[in-house]
């Protein structure tokens, strides 16, 4: 056990015992998959009081040195994309009209949110719930985005959480920044993903009708949502150039909001602190929140990955999915939001955090005496 941890209720994940049929046909028990997991996916899955495991997972993140089988049609085709992408940036200021340039930034906008609030918040974690027509419209914003259907990124976020940074996490960061950032989509996976992939409980996403529809005819609806439309709008509404069209509103932002994910799983397993946990490798990273619409709290996140935060405080100006998720938690299409109380945050952060934290406000136990005593206090009540 961590130290100072304390045990709760629980003794074994309900998430992987949920999946117990789908991990005997994949020959591992749910109690194996139990002790191979290295994070939380969702609330039930805690062991400790303040959101953890009651073991020691640091020794469980390594890498497995082995030759990796590179995928050459993928090497191709990203080595393409990102040579157009530059080409893109570069008509971006040269020739392409302001109206595409705009268009782009709103593709880059609605694919983010259908990936940071649909496939990642909604889908990945549960950690709220939609009524069928926002469903729908992430549903939408996740095909324009083109990182595979929801179903399949949600199937390897959870892989991911559960067992983040050993051989069974999809870009397992022990791997070097390069293998974490995109390396990971050049070359097979590894055995162990496959395998702790057939292990996870993914009923709740096969309940989800708007969810398997988009599965089903994936290969269709993508390169529509994609690539035509983005393409034929700036060139029917405004008469943009194909070259313009191609280059800036469907390459530049279609490997911008790739990057843009990517940094998720690289800079932000890597740079910034850990105030919450100081134990794992995922990071409080403001830019990639700023550009991830509030997903770059990674540290918390991999701490407790139900809050429909995914960061402790809910600042829109740094958290835009955040507020997209709460404008429709007012009009009811979002309810069910979860959050971490104080009480539990505070608890871990005392016990594993690396002493980056923030001071709660006036009259911490943390605050500096000095900064009581040379506080300016205004409009005193009388004694």
């Amino acid at each position: 056990m961590p130290p100072n941890a304390q045990a709760g209720a629980q003794s074994i994940t309900d998430s992987l015992l949920a999946a117990a049929s789908a991990a005997a046909d994949a020959g591992q028990s749910p109690t194996k998959l139990q002790e191979d997991s290295t994070g939380v996916l969702f609330e039930c899955d805690v062991e400790t009081t303040d959101g953890g495991l009651v073991k020691d997972i640091t020794v469980m993140k390594k890498a497995e040195k082995r030759r990796l089988k590179l995928v050459w049609r993928n090497i191709i085709a990203f080595g393409y994309l990102h040579l157009a992408a530059l080409y893109g940036a570069y008509l971006m200021v040269a020739s392409a009209k302001w109206q595409t340039v705009v268009f782009a930034y709103f593709l880059y906008v609605v694919s983010g949110l259908g990936i940071t609030a649909g496939a990642h918040r909604l889908w990945a974690h549960r950690s709220y719930k939609a009524k069928w027509p926002l469903r729908l419209i992430l549903v939408i914003f996740n095909t324009i985005a083109f990182q595979d259907a929801a179903y399949h990124w949600a199937r390897d976020h959870r892989v991911h959480h559960k067992y983040s940074e050993t051989d069974a996490d999809p870009h397992n960061a022990t791997r070097g920044f390069f293998f974490s950032h995109v390396g990971w989509l050049l070359c097979k996976k590894h055995p162990e993903v496959k395998a702790k992939g057939k292990g996870v409980d993914l009923s709740d996403l096969r309940a989800d009708p708007i969810l398997m529809f988009q599965k089903k005819y994936y290969m269709l609806l993508m390169p529509i949502a994609c690539f035509i439309i983005p393409t034929t709008i700036p060139m029917y509404f405004w008469g943009e150039s194909f070259m313009n069209a191609w280059f800036v509103a469907t390459m530049f932002r279609w490997c911008f909001i790739l990057n843009v994910t990517w940094l998720v799983n690289s800079a932000a397993h890597k740079f910034g602190g850990r105030p919450y946990d100081k134990f794992i490798n995922p990071s409080e990273n403001i830019s990639v929140a700023i550009l991830a619409f509030g997903e770059g709290w990674h540290n918390y996140h991999h701490v407790f990955p139900w809050d429909y935060k995914t960061a402790e405080f809910g600042k829109y100006s740094l958290n835009f999915t955040t507020a997209f998720i709460d404008f429709f938690a007012k009009i009811g299409w979002a309810y069910d939001l979860k959050t971490v109380s104080t009480d539990i945050i505070k608890k871990r952060v005392k016990r594993t955090g690396d002493g980056t934290h923030a001071t709660w406000g006036w009259g911490d136990v943390d605050q500096p005496k000095e900064e009581i005593e040379d506080a300016v206090i205004t409009h005193k009540k009388s004694e």
